[in-house]
């Protein structure tokens, strides 16, 4: 009797959650973000020499979010509505805390990415985007080598991000400016 009353409620409560996003007119990022890319995206990733093996980390980023989030699909450049190019243009790193020996103990990370989105039909455009990232560092070379790989994962996975915000305010502008 329990499980069905409190099924019933997590129902009636996501029905309700529902029902209040329809009505103040809700909608998703990736029906803006329509507005800004083509169905069909190519994507482009300039490998850094600083940096090559990261290339990949963001090519497939990249290819995940424009699948998952903008829905529209990978294919040849020469076949592709869109072009997305992406290239990471450095990392600086600077010391944040110390321990009682002077040893760094905790640093920022600041990644530097480039977006650009050119369309074949219609108005691309260009995003600078740069994101930080703090972490704790070990004594440990090989550990801190580790670290500052995954500190720069982090920082491009947050630029990947801004990128698919401001793509879809993008889209939210390209919108208005067709409803008037």
């Amino acid at each position: 009797m329990k499980k069905s009353f409190i099924k019933k409620g997590i129902f009636a409560g996501a029905m309700a959650v529902l029902i209040f996003l329809a009505g103040c007119g809700y909608k998703p990022s990736t029906h803006y973000t329509q507005n800004v890319f083509d169905d069909t995206v190519y994507v482009n990733v300039i490998v850094a020499p600083d940096e090559p093996e990261n290339a990949v980390y963001v090519k497939d980023a990249l290819h995940r979010m424009v699948i998952t989030r903008f829905g529209g699909r990978i294919v040849p450049k020469a076949q592709a509505e869109s072009v997305i190019t992406a290239s990471y243009n450095g990392t600086s790193f600077s010391p944040v805390s110390y321990d009682s020996n002077g040893y760094i103990t905790r640093y920022r990370a600041t990644i530097r990415m480039q977006f650009r989105l050119d369309r074949k039909k219609g108005k691309g455009f260009r995003r600078n985007i740069s994101s930080t990232v703090e972490e704790n560092i070990g004594a440990s070379s090989t550990l801190s080598s580790a670290l500052r790989i995954q500190a720069i994962r982090v920082g491009m996975a947050r630029a990947l991000d801004q990128f698919l915000a401001y793509a879809a305010a993008e889209g939210v502008l390209r919108e208005e400016k067709t409803k008037k």
